[in-house]
């Protein structure tokens, strides 16, 4: 029996498959932009080793150290001892135990609050922009009166509203009605009303896409409006999402800072708006490490997320792309 001949077309396109490039999606095209540009990837890095931080704090491995004394009260930064790189405060406890502590309640409540945050904003903007009529109505209406409001204003009746008022059905092992202070305020009163940009977006966004030809088909076949919501629509502006959650990440922790510095947020536990707190008085005695540490910290860490927010901009807003 004779084997039949191969056919040189099949063999062309063997030879030729490795060659052929996979499709660029979206993400893998974003991924690539960002790899491009130095500084991004460089402000990704220093992010990383802020989340790192935040995360050895959650151990518990800094609880000690962070309250200890270590040197003499106002002892300034020396090389001498790790604990006293930056100094030492009116207690003689390490400044720098104290600012890398201060990232674990940085990042939980720049997390925390961007999440609930881009759950609101999102969740209204889909269904304002997909149903129209009086939903549509009722979500402007909303927000129109939300952003009418001077927002640190807002935020600080908020935050003040909030302190110290018991939780429905939260008790404690003794029985004890549980009261928001601390972290579980400033993330409410944050996350409660910074959404409204995001909606914006969202919103201007689904008009567009509810009018495309894939939503028309999907609507033809009998798909529900919250499969055609959160399967058809939502992937299509997945990436303001991750845009405003990065951008909104570094406004959240100069705000946490500032409810501190007014004495509503943060009390019970070492964070950065609480050293600045601490340090308005130590200036006058021209004690100023412990402020230049917190600012510093700060700065940093808002300069490197504005970074990759814009170049998350530049790498997934279609728009900027040059793709409709």
């Amino acid at each position: 029996m004779t084997r039949p001949e191969a056919d040189p077309n099949v063999a062309v396109a063997q030879e030729l498959m490795p060659l052929v490039e996979k499709p660029r999606t979206l993400w893998r095209d974003g991924w690539e932009r960002i790899r491009a540009n130095r500084l991004a990837m460089i402000c990704l890095v220093i992010l990383a080793v802020y989340v790192l931080v935040a995360l050895i704090g959650f151990t518990g491995i800094l609880n000690k150290p962070v309250e200890a004394k270590v040197g003499d009260s106002y002892g300034a930064p020396s090389v001498h001892k790790i604990s006293l790189w930056l100094g030492t405060d009116i207690f003689g406890r390490s400044v720098l135990w104290r600012l890398l502590y201060g990232a674990r309640v940085a990042l939980t409540v720049g997390v925390l609050s961007a999440v609930i945050s881009s759950v609101i904003g999102t969740v209204l903007g889909l269904i304002a922009g997909y149903f129209g009529g009086w939903v549509d109505n009722l979500v402007i209406w909303l927000f129109s009166t939300v952003s009418s409001i001077p927002g640190i204003l807002l935020i600080m009746a908020l935050a003040f509203v909030l302190k110290g008022r018991e939780l429905p059905f939260v008790h404690d092992a003794q029985g004890h009605p549980v009261a928001l202070t601390g972290i579980p305020v400033i993330v409410l009163a944050l996350g409660l009303t910074s959404w409204v940009g995001l909606c914006r977006y969202i919103r201007g966004e689904v008009l567009k896409l509810r009018e495309r030809d894939y939503v028309a088909a999907a609507r033809a076949i009998g798909l529900r409006n919250t499969n055609i919501l959160f399967r058809h629509i939502l992937p299509n502006v997945f990436h303001l999402i991750i845009i405003d959650f990065s951008i909104g990440l570094g406004g959240f922790v100069q705000a946490e800072v500032v409810l501190s510095f007014l004495g509503l947020g943060v009390t019970d536990q070492p964070s950065w708006g609480r050293m600045i707190d601490d340090a308005k008085l130590e200036l006058l005695k021209g004690v100023w490490w412990q402020m230049a540490a917190a600012t510093v910290a700060i700065f940093v860490f808002s300069l490197a997320v504005n970074i990759i927010g814009d170049a998350l901009r530049d790498a997934l807003d279609p728009r900027l792309r040059g793709v409709d």
